[in-house]
Protein backbone atom coordinates (compact mmCIF):
# COMPACT_ATOMS: atom_id res chain seq x y z
CA UNK A 1 0.00 0.00 0.00
CA UNK A 2 3.01 2.44 0.81
CA UNK A 3 4.77 1.54 -2.75
CA UNK A 4 1.64 2.36 -4.53
CA UNK A 5 0.84 5.70 -2.38
CA UNK A 6 4.45 6.86 -3.40
CA UNK A 7 3.36 5.70 -6.85
CA UNK A 8 -0.08 7.38 -7.18
CA UNK A 9 2.03 10.68 -5.46
CA UNK A 10 4.11 10.74 -8.45
CA UNK A 11 1.86 10.40 -10.95
CA UNK A 12 0.09 13.82 -9.72
CA UNK A 13 3.13 15.01 -8.71
CA UNK A 14 4.63 15.28 -12.77
CA UNK A 15 0.82 16.37 -13.59
CA UNK A 16 0.53 18.89 -11.59
CA UNK A 17 4.55 20.24 -12.75
CA UNK A 18 2.97 19.44 -16.58
CA UNK A 19 -0.30 21.60 -16.20
CA UNK A 20 1.67 24.99 -14.17
CA UNK A 21 5.00 24.30 -15.47
CA UNK A 22 6.10 28.18 -14.40
CA UNK A 23 6.02 27.37 -10.67
CA UNK A 24 8.73 24.57 -11.11
CA UNK A 25 11.08 26.54 -13.44
CA UNK A 26 12.04 29.16 -11.40
CA UNK A 27 11.19 31.70 -8.41
CA UNK A 28 12.58 35.13 -9.08
CA UNK A 29 16.19 34.92 -10.88
CA UNK A 30 16.63 31.04 -8.88
CA UNK A 31 16.27 28.44 -11.71
CA UNK A 32 14.85 25.58 -10.17
CA UNK A 33 17.04 23.45 -11.95
CA UNK A 34 20.06 24.18 -9.62
CA UNK A 35 18.33 22.04 -7.30
CA UNK A 36 18.56 18.87 -9.03
CA UNK A 37 22.29 17.79 -8.63
CA UNK A 38 22.32 18.87 -4.74
CA UNK A 39 19.51 16.99 -4.57
CA UNK A 40 20.86 14.05 -6.07
CA UNK A 41 23.99 14.33 -4.17
CA UNK A 42 22.01 13.92 -0.93
CA UNK A 43 19.85 10.85 -1.69
CA UNK A 44 23.28 9.21 -2.87
CA UNK A 45 24.97 10.24 0.08
CA UNK A 46 21.56 8.34 1.63
CA UNK A 47 22.24 5.39 -0.09
CA UNK A 48 26.20 5.26 1.13
CA UNK A 49 25.18 5.65 4.54
CA UNK A 50 22.87 2.18 4.65
CA UNK A 51 25.69 0.53 3.15
CA UNK A 52 28.54 -1.95 4.75
CA UNK A 53 31.73 -3.92 3.92
CA UNK A 54 28.77 -6.73 4.47
CA UNK A 55 27.35 -5.73 0.72
CA UNK A 56 30.27 -6.45 -1.26
CA UNK A 57 30.71 -9.91 -0.12
CA UNK A 58 28.03 -11.16 -2.15
CA UNK A 59 29.86 -10.04 -4.93
CA UNK A 60 32.48 -12.93 -4.34
CA UNK A 61 29.76 -15.55 -3.35
CA UNK A 62 28.12 -15.25 -6.46
CA UNK A 63 29.78 -14.12 -9.38
CA UNK A 64 27.96 -15.38 -12.25
CA UNK A 65 24.39 -13.93 -11.15
CA UNK A 66 26.40 -10.80 -10.88
CA UNK A 67 27.86 -10.94 -13.76
CA UNK A 68 24.80 -11.65 -15.87
CA UNK A 69 23.36 -8.71 -14.66
CA UNK A 70 25.94 -6.27 -15.10
CA UNK A 71 25.71 -7.53 -18.54
CA UNK A 72 22.19 -7.79 -18.72
CA UNK A 73 22.32 -3.57 -17.57
CA UNK A 74 24.34 -2.66 -19.56
CA UNK A 75 23.57 -4.22 -22.95
CA UNK A 76 19.97 -4.69 -23.30
CA UNK A 77 19.23 -0.92 -22.28
CA UNK A 78 21.21 1.01 -24.24
CA UNK A 79 20.87 -1.07 -27.07
CA UNK A 80 16.97 -1.25 -26.72
CA UNK A 81 16.74 2.64 -26.49
CA UNK A 82 19.47 3.24 -29.76
CA UNK A 83 17.11 1.29 -31.19
CA UNK A 84 13.97 3.28 -30.35
CA UNK A 85 15.43 5.90 -30.73
CA UNK A 86 16.38 4.94 -34.90
CA UNK A 87 12.89 3.74 -35.26
CA UNK A 88 10.40 6.86 -33.56
CA UNK A 89 12.73 9.34 -34.92
CA UNK A 90 12.04 11.87 -32.21
CA UNK A 91 14.52 15.22 -32.52
CA UNK A 92 18.37 14.33 -31.94
CA UNK A 93 17.89 15.86 -27.77
CA UNK A 94 14.97 13.68 -27.63
CA UNK A 95 16.31 10.70 -29.38
CA UNK A 96 19.65 10.47 -27.00
CA UNK A 97 17.52 11.08 -23.49
CA UNK A 98 16.44 7.31 -25.01
CA UNK A 99 20.26 6.10 -24.73
CA UNK A 100 20.80 8.10 -22.01
CA UNK A 101 18.51 6.56 -19.55
CA UNK A 102 19.35 3.35 -21.29
CA UNK A 103 23.09 3.67 -20.28
CA UNK A 104 22.15 4.62 -16.36
CA UNK A 105 22.58 1.93 -13.46
CA UNK A 106 19.11 0.77 -11.71
CA UNK A 107 18.04 2.50 -9.23
CA UNK A 108 16.84 2.14 -5.47
CA UNK A 109 13.29 1.61 -6.68
CA UNK A 110 14.60 -1.39 -7.83
CA UNK A 111 15.53 -2.81 -4.28
CA UNK A 112 11.59 -1.95 -2.80
CA UNK A 113 10.27 -3.69 -6.06
CA UNK A 114 12.15 -6.97 -5.28
CA UNK A 115 11.06 -7.08 -1.48
CA UNK A 116 7.64 -6.85 -3.10
CA UNK A 117 7.63 -9.41 -5.76
CA UNK A 118 9.30 -12.21 -3.55
CA UNK A 119 12.62 -11.64 -5.33
CA UNK A 120 16.27 -12.30 -4.46
CA UNK A 121 16.79 -9.06 -2.33
CA UNK A 122 20.90 -9.46 -1.75
CA UNK A 123 21.48 -10.04 -5.50
CA UNK A 124 18.90 -6.73 -6.28
CA UNK A 125 21.30 -4.70 -3.34
CA UNK A 126 24.34 -6.00 -4.74
CA UNK A 127 23.43 -5.55 -8.68
CA UNK A 128 22.13 -2.08 -7.94
CA UNK A 129 25.68 -0.85 -5.78
CA UNK A 130 27.69 -2.90 -8.81
CA UNK A 131 25.99 -1.28 -11.47
CA UNK A 132 26.60 2.29 -9.75
CA UNK A 133 29.91 1.94 -9.05
CA UNK A 134 31.13 0.85 -12.44
CA UNK A 135 28.85 3.26 -14.50
CA UNK A 136 31.31 6.60 -14.50
CA UNK A 137 33.39 4.29 -16.89
CA UNK A 138 30.53 2.84 -18.54
CA UNK A 139 27.76 4.91 -18.81
CA UNK A 140 29.99 7.78 -20.64
CA UNK A 141 31.22 5.50 -23.38
CA UNK A 142 27.76 4.22 -24.50
CA UNK A 143 26.75 7.64 -24.86
CA UNK A 144 29.62 8.84 -26.84
CA UNK A 145 29.17 5.52 -28.91
CA UNK A 146 25.40 5.23 -29.06
CA UNK A 147 24.17 8.83 -28.60
CA UNK A 148 27.14 10.80 -30.24
CA UNK A 149 25.12 10.06 -33.46
CA UNK A 150 22.93 12.36 -32.30
CA UNK A 151 24.25 14.77 -30.21
CA UNK A 152 27.98 15.44 -29.31
CA UNK A 153 29.00 14.28 -25.93
CA UNK A 154 32.48 14.87 -23.50
CA UNK A 155 33.12 11.37 -21.99
CA UNK A 156 35.32 13.16 -19.68
CA UNK A 157 32.73 15.17 -18.61
CA UNK A 158 30.36 13.22 -18.08
CA UNK A 159 32.57 10.42 -16.14
CA UNK A 160 33.15 13.59 -13.57
CA UNK A 161 29.67 14.42 -13.60
CA UNK A 162 28.65 10.86 -12.42
CA UNK A 163 31.54 11.18 -10.01
CA UNK A 164 30.21 13.90 -8.30
CA UNK A 165 26.88 13.04 -8.60
CA UNK A 166 26.86 9.22 -6.83
CA UNK A 167 29.96 8.53 -6.33
CA UNK A 168 31.23 10.67 -4.28
CA UNK A 169 28.16 11.33 -2.26
CA UNK A 170 28.14 7.18 -1.60
CA UNK A 171 31.65 7.19 -0.46
CA UNK A 172 30.72 9.91 2.00
CA UNK A 173 27.56 8.00 3.16
CA UNK A 174 29.66 5.00 3.76
CA UNK A 175 31.98 6.61 5.61
CA UNK A 176 30.04 7.98 7.87
CA UNK A 177 27.97 4.54 8.67
CA UNK A 178 31.58 2.91 8.81
CA UNK A 179 32.93 6.00 11.58
CA UNK A 180 29.58 6.87 12.69
CA UNK A 181 26.95 3.62 12.86
CA UNK A 182 24.91 4.65 15.64
CA UNK A 183 24.57 8.51 14.09
CA UNK A 184 23.92 6.48 10.74
CA UNK A 185 21.54 3.78 11.69
CA UNK A 186 19.58 6.69 13.61
CA UNK A 187 18.75 8.46 10.66
CA UNK A 188 18.28 5.01 8.45
CA UNK A 189 14.32 5.79 9.22
CA UNK A 190 14.27 9.06 7.56
CA UNK A 191 16.38 8.51 4.39
CA UNK A 192 13.55 6.64 2.26
CA UNK A 193 11.76 9.84 2.86
CA UNK A 194 14.08 11.95 1.56
CA UNK A 195 14.77 9.81 -1.57
CA UNK A 196 11.25 9.92 -2.21
CA UNK A 197 10.70 13.34 -1.99
CA UNK A 198 14.06 13.97 -3.52
CA UNK A 199 13.06 11.70 -6.83
CA UNK A 200 9.42 13.67 -7.25
CA UNK A 201 11.13 16.99 -6.63
CA UNK A 202 13.96 16.06 -9.66
CA UNK A 203 11.01 15.19 -11.61
CA UNK A 204 8.51 17.55 -11.57
CA UNK A 205 11.20 20.63 -12.16
CA UNK A 206 12.20 18.30 -15.28
CA UNK A 207 8.87 17.82 -16.72
CA UNK A 208 8.05 21.45 -16.40
CA UNK A 209 11.12 22.74 -17.73
CA UNK A 210 10.35 20.66 -20.91
CA UNK A 211 6.60 21.25 -20.95
CA UNK A 212 6.74 22.51 -24.48
CA UNK A 213 8.80 20.05 -26.04
CA UNK A 214 6.78 17.62 -24.62
CA UNK A 215 3.75 19.05 -25.97
CA UNK A 216 5.13 18.29 -29.36
CA UNK A 217 6.49 14.37 -28.99
CA UNK A 218 4.82 13.55 -25.49
CA UNK A 219 2.41 11.26 -26.62
CA UNK A 220 4.77 9.11 -28.79
CA UNK A 221 8.03 9.68 -26.22
CA UNK A 222 5.59 7.77 -23.75
CA UNK A 223 4.52 5.00 -26.01
CA UNK A 224 8.71 5.01 -26.48
CA UNK A 225 9.71 4.90 -22.70
CA UNK A 226 6.75 2.54 -22.26
CA UNK A 227 8.14 0.19 -24.63
CA UNK A 228 11.92 0.39 -23.47
CA UNK A 229 11.17 0.00 -19.76
CA UNK A 230 8.85 -3.45 -20.87
CA UNK A 231 11.48 -5.10 -23.29
CA UNK A 232 13.42 -4.26 -20.60
CA UNK A 233 11.42 -6.76 -18.36
CA UNK A 234 11.13 -9.00 -20.61
CA UNK A 235 14.55 -9.34 -22.15
CA UNK A 236 16.17 -9.36 -18.33
CA UNK A 237 13.67 -12.31 -16.68
CA UNK A 238 14.24 -14.16 -20.14
CA UNK A 239 17.76 -14.07 -20.39
CA UNK A 240 18.46 -15.18 -16.43
CA UNK A 241 16.07 -17.77 -17.14
CA UNK A 242 17.86 -19.35 -20.11
CA UNK A 243 21.06 -19.29 -18.28
CA UNK A 244 19.10 -21.60 -15.96
CA UNK A 245 18.63 -19.39 -12.66
CA UNK A 246 16.03 -20.09 -10.54
CA UNK A 247 13.10 -17.74 -10.97
CA UNK A 248 13.85 -15.49 -7.96
CA UNK A 249 16.89 -14.78 -9.74
CA UNK A 250 15.17 -14.22 -13.01
CA UNK A 251 12.46 -11.87 -11.23
CA UNK A 252 15.54 -9.97 -9.76
CA UNK A 253 17.56 -9.18 -12.86
CA UNK A 254 14.09 -8.14 -14.78
CA UNK A 255 13.17 -6.16 -12.31
CA UNK A 256 16.96 -4.54 -12.37
CA UNK A 257 17.12 -4.25 -15.99
CA UNK A 258 13.97 -2.87 -16.33
CA UNK A 259 14.25 0.04 -13.78
CA UNK A 260 16.69 2.58 -14.35
CA UNK A 261 18.10 5.72 -12.09
CA UNK A 262 16.05 8.28 -13.73
CA UNK A 263 17.32 10.65 -11.32
CA UNK A 264 21.09 10.59 -12.51
CA UNK A 265 19.68 10.54 -16.08
CA UNK A 266 18.51 13.88 -15.27
CA UNK A 267 21.03 14.74 -13.30
CA UNK A 268 23.61 14.40 -16.44
CA UNK A 269 20.71 16.13 -19.13
CA UNK A 270 20.36 19.24 -16.74
CA UNK A 271 24.83 19.64 -16.21
CA UNK A 272 24.85 19.12 -20.50
CA UNK A 273 22.51 21.83 -20.50
CA UNK A 274 20.07 20.17 -21.83
CA UNK A 275 17.18 18.97 -19.35
CA UNK A 276 14.42 20.49 -21.18
CA UNK A 277 15.36 18.06 -23.58
CA UNK A 278 17.33 15.16 -23.05
CA UNK A 279 15.68 14.97 -19.42
CA UNK A 280 12.54 14.37 -20.31
CA UNK A 281 12.91 11.01 -21.16
CA UNK A 282 14.40 9.71 -17.82
CA UNK A 283 12.15 11.73 -16.41
CA UNK A 284 9.03 10.11 -17.92
CA UNK A 285 11.29 6.48 -17.48
CA UNK A 286 11.59 7.39 -13.45
CA UNK A 287 7.84 7.93 -12.89
CA UNK A 288 6.93 5.37 -15.54
CA UNK A 289 8.86 2.75 -14.25
CA UNK A 290 7.01 2.96 -10.81
CA UNK A 291 3.91 2.10 -12.25
CA UNK A 292 4.94 -0.79 -14.33
CA UNK A 293 7.14 -2.37 -11.71
CA UNK A 294 4.39 -2.02 -9.36
CA UNK A 295 2.06 -3.66 -10.90
CA UNK A 296 5.09 -6.86 -11.70
CA UNK A 297 5.51 -6.42 -8.43
CA UNK A 298 1.87 -6.88 -7.07
CA UNK A 299 1.49 -9.92 -9.58
CA UNK A 300 4.76 -12.01 -8.66
CA UNK A 301 3.94 -11.00 -4.77
CA UNK A 302 0.61 -13.08 -5.47
CA UNK A 303 2.73 -15.88 -7.44
CA UNK A 304 5.41 -17.95 -5.72
CA UNK A 305 8.33 -18.86 -7.51
CA UNK A 306 8.39 -22.29 -8.69
CA UNK A 307 11.52 -23.71 -7.29
CA UNK A 308 9.78 -22.01 -3.63
CA UNK A 309 7.07 -24.22 -4.25
CA UNK A 310 9.18 -27.40 -5.17
CA UNK A 311 11.25 -27.21 -2.37
CA UNK A 312 8.33 -27.16 0.27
Amino acid sequence: MKNLTYTISIIIAVTIAYIFPDYFTSIGDFKMSKLILPLLQIIMFGVGATLTFADFTAVIKTPKKIIVGMLCQFTIMPFVGFAIAKSFNFPPEIAAGLILIGSCPSGLASNVMCVIANANVALSVTLTTCATLVAPFITPLLMKYLGGSFVDIDALKMFWDINKTIILPIIGGFMLNYFLPKFAKSIHSILPYLSMVGIALILMIIIASGQKSLQQVGFLLIIAVFIHNTVGYLLGFYSAKVLGFEEVDCRTIALEVGMQNGGLGTSLANELGKAATMGLAPAIFGSMMNVTASILAAFWKNKKPKESVEGQ
